[in-house]
Order: C-alpha cells, then structure tokens, then sequence
C-alpha cells in the first residue's frame, strides 16, 4: 500500500501577497511612463487625447470620492481600502488629475472644485465593498472600450489603469480567504 506524500510547505510569497502587489506594480508601470511622456508631448497631443485624458482623470477622482467616502464612513476598512485608494490617486495623477495623496488619509484630500458628491455609503462592510467593487469594474469595462480610439501611450495607460482596476474588483470581492 503506497503511503500518501506529505502536504508541502509553501516556499514562495502567497496568493494573495502577490495579488495586492499587482495593481501596485501595474500603477507604477503604467502611470509612470505616461506621466512623463504625456510631459514631453506638450501640445502635439490632439484635442480628443486631451479629452480623453481628462475624463479619465476626472473617473479616476469620481473613484477616489467613493474610496474616501467609504473609509470616512466604515474606517474598520481603511487598512484594505488604502492601498487601492492610492493606486487611484496615482491613477488620477497620471492622466492629469490634480489630486494628492495624503498620509494622513483621505481627511486631508480636498475634493476638485467640480466633483459631483459620492453616492450613500452602505450600511455594512461587505454592502460597501460590494459598492467600490462595482464602481471599479464600471470603469475598468469603460476604459477598455476607450482604449480602442486613442493613440498609443494613452491606450497603455488606460490599459494599465483598466488592468489594476479589475485587480481591485477581484480583491474588493474575494475577502479575508
């Protein structure tokens, strides 16, 4: 009768080591390149990149309101939600937003003049995570679909922006498993 091995020990970084340092990486990856070359592009860029880019920016802040929302009214959460919440930030610095991060949290980031107020939090943790998530799936579809009618460092960016989106929605909907 053959005797069945034993369970290994992991050896390597867990799941979900790896997953929360995705968006991070992806941010980075593609934020920064963008901000940097979006720099030197001066006003070679079209009127429609600018538009486009600025309704990402602007997404991107719509998202951060959420985030800051959500943290203000379930502060159980902020520990999960932060680093989400800043690749957004980093997100909406990339695309031209003027939002910072702060250290202190969300307390101190002022809001753009023109942002519409952030929708009702949620009664409960998971009603409200269920929110952020639905948002963040929204606009990771809305900015795969524009991706296609820009030209070529603003569709790697909206691409990366998209990618590390759909991270959060797999993070926001997975829990503490």
């Amino acid at each position: 009768m053959p005797f069945p091995s034993p369970p290994r020990a992991r050896s390597g970084p867990r799941r979900r080591s790896l997953l929360a340092a995705a968006p991070a990486a992806l941010a980075l990856a593609g934020c920064t390149a963008g901000t940097e070359e979006s720099a030197d592009a001066g006003d070679g860029s079209s009127a429609a990149e600018r538009r486009a880019r600025a309704r990402a920016a602007r997404d991107s802040e719509r998202l951060l309101q959420r985030y800051d929302a959500v943290i203000a009214a379930r502060p159980a959460l902020a520990g999960r939600l932060g680093p989400l919440r800043e690749n957004v930030v980093r997100h909406a610095q990339a695309f031209g937003g003027g939002r910072k991060a702060s250290p202190s949290g969300p307390a101190s980031a002022a809001p753009p003049a023109s942002a519409s107020p952030p929708a009702a939090v949620p009664e409960n943790d998971k009603e409200a995570l269920a929110g952020l998530a639905a948002a963040e799936r929204e606009l990771a579809d809305r900015r795969s679909e524009d991706l296609l009618g820009v030209p070529g460092e603003l569709a790697r960016l909206l691409a990366s922006a998209a990618a590390a989106g759909a991270a959060h929605v797999y993070l926001l909907t997975e829990g503490d498993a």
